[in-house]
């Protein structure tokens, strides 16, 4: 019986490295692709994506003697992450970008290419558990909690987990390192990355400067009072403090973006907790969405801690019941839906209600302007 083959996308770091060489030990076929996803002239800088990380994930294949393939996908990257990241902060929100790749390139994109090897599995270096049970398969949140990536795979489905290894799910990051030292892999003692990949510095306000209009406007408060000025709805964060220059008697944090208006809207502490929240663009790791009302824990970051909550769903909008307020919730990013270590799915958050507050203006969830 013939190996079983599978190809490891490798990004250059400590992570796809042992990946590729555990498989290789288990006495797979290994094949190691790398992804170029942003354009040839600016990729001096480092992170997954870079000329850099290119040449590690060649060194580490040359070392396992195993087959290397890097694979253009810039076109698709552009479209998918990059113009939709821009977009999005153009419309006053708070994009998660890796969540878009994982989505739309590594396991869309990458997964139908890595067919045309012939590959009967793809493999990546996630912290993050598949289980195959009787009715499908289950994702799970890896052992390493410190180190738990399942935030980001919510939107994986059935058809991408029956192709899909995650070796790394089992193991703790002290042992992936252990490992690749003691296999002499050159990525063994590599800096994680923490930055988003296409950013150089992680200076996302200069790179969105470069695509979108950057406008000031005025700073208001909840009751619509004008404070100040602002240098540009991109430049900010929800639930931000400094770097507002206004004054005033309490703390002022940046509770949403009046995008509409170009306005930037802040307010107190206590207003930037909320207890309820809506979400669309739904994903379901069974492919079923529930029937009823279920309670599960939520995660509406990904270092966000996980909160008990009661899940509701009314045509393809998600309303969230948090049993304890949040702070910050914003637009945009992802809330991920968990029962115990299963990841049920998630979506993206549309909007949120403040603690002890209805909504104001349209009923439809998820269209109401809520602060």
């Amino acid at each position: 019986m013939s190996r079983k083959r599978v190809a490891v996308a490798m990004s250059g770091g400590v992570d796809s490295s042992l990946t590729a060489a555990l498989l290789k030990e288990a006495g797979y076929e290994v094949i190691g692709v790398t992804m170029q996803i942003w354009p040839s002239d600016k990729q001096a800088f480092g992170g997954c994506c870079g000329l850099g990380a290119v040449e590690d994930a060649k060194r580490v294949a040359y070392k396992l003697g195993i087959p290397h393939y890097v694979m253009n996908f810039r076109d698709i990257f552009a479209q998918r992450v990059i113009t939709d990241f821009c977009r999005e902060y153009s419309l006053g929100r708070t994009p998660n970008p890796c969540i878009r790749c994982n989505q739309y390139i590594k396991f869309d994109a990458l997964l139908e290419r890595t067919k045309e090897l012939d590959a009967d599995f793809m493999a990546t270096g996630h912290y993050a558990r598949i289980e195959q049970q009787a009715n499908g398969y289950s994702l799970l949140k890896a052992v390493d909690l410190t180190k738990d990536q399942s935030y980001f795979l919510y939107t994986l489905g059935q058809r991408e987990l029956q192709h899909l290894l995650l070796p790394l799910g089992n193991l703790h990051k002290v042992e992936v390192r252990r490992l690749a030292a003691e296999l002499g892999l050159p990525t063994a003692n590599r800096r994680d990355s923490q930055d988003i990949c296409f950013i150089p510095d992680n200076d996302y306000r200069s790179f969105i400067a470069k695509y979108i209009p950057i406008k000031s406007g005025d700073i208001i408060d909840t009751e619509g009072k004008v404070l100040g000025k602002h240098n540009g709805l991109a430049q900010y964060t929800v639930g931000q403090r400094q770097g507002l220059g206004l004054a005033s008697n309490e703390r002022l944090y940046v509770l949403r973006f009046d995008a509409a208006n170009n306005r930037l809207v802040v307010g107190t502490k206590d207003q930037l907790l909320s207890n309820r929240l809506f979400a669309s663009k739904l994903s379901w790791v069974s492919g079923k969405a529930p029937q009823e009302p279920i309670n599960i824990t939520a995660k509406i970051r990904y270092k966000s801690p996980e909160v008990a909550a009661k899940l509701h769903l009314d045509d393809r909008v998600a309303e969230v019941n948090l049993h304890q307020p949040q702070r910050a919730i914003a637009p945009g990013q992802a809330v991920v839906f968990y029962q115990g270590d299963a990841v049920l799915g998630g979506g993206t958050i549309e909007d949120r209600v403040v603690e002890g507050e209805k909504p104001k203006g349209e009923s439809k969830r998820g269209e109401a302007s809520l602060i």
